[in-house]
């Protein structure tokens, strides 16, 4: 099943969130550390199985524009100079929807790591 496509796409600076909604009904708020920190840029994801990069530091990060990428995604500039990453319709559904799940997963690598998400 394909992710339905969004029909809102709104960036609130002030609090720091993505506000995506979709066609059919769902609406995330994801905040800009939540989304830098899954980045499917070759940066935080590496190259292979296993080589994904922990992003530390990224608590107060915000996104400085958003770039359209054809019909089926957007391209996130965030303001620590991130803006490889290009984050797919159906990847923004996915990360909404499995929010809590990804939060907590990042929270325990942090927590594991002996790392923090206010810069340093």
């Amino acid at each position: 099943m394909t992710a339905p496509r969004p029909t809102e796409l709104t960036l609130h600076q002030a609090s720091r969130v993505l506000e995506v909604g979709y066609q059919d009904g769902a609406n995330f708020r994801l905040s800009c550390e939540y989304l830098r920190v899954h980045s499917p840029s070759a940066e935080v994801q590496g190259h292979g199985p296993n080589e994904r990069v922990l992003q530390v530091g990224k608590q107060l990060v915000n996104i400085r524009a958003i770039h359209p990428v054809g019909n089926y995604a957007v391209a996130l500039e965030f303001d620590d100079g991130h803006r490889t990453g290009i984050y797919s319709f159906a990847l923004l559904y996915e990360l909404g929807r499995d929010y809590e799940k990804n939060w907590q997963n990042y929270l325990d690598r942090l927590n594991a790591a002996g790392a923090s998400r206010l810069a340093q």
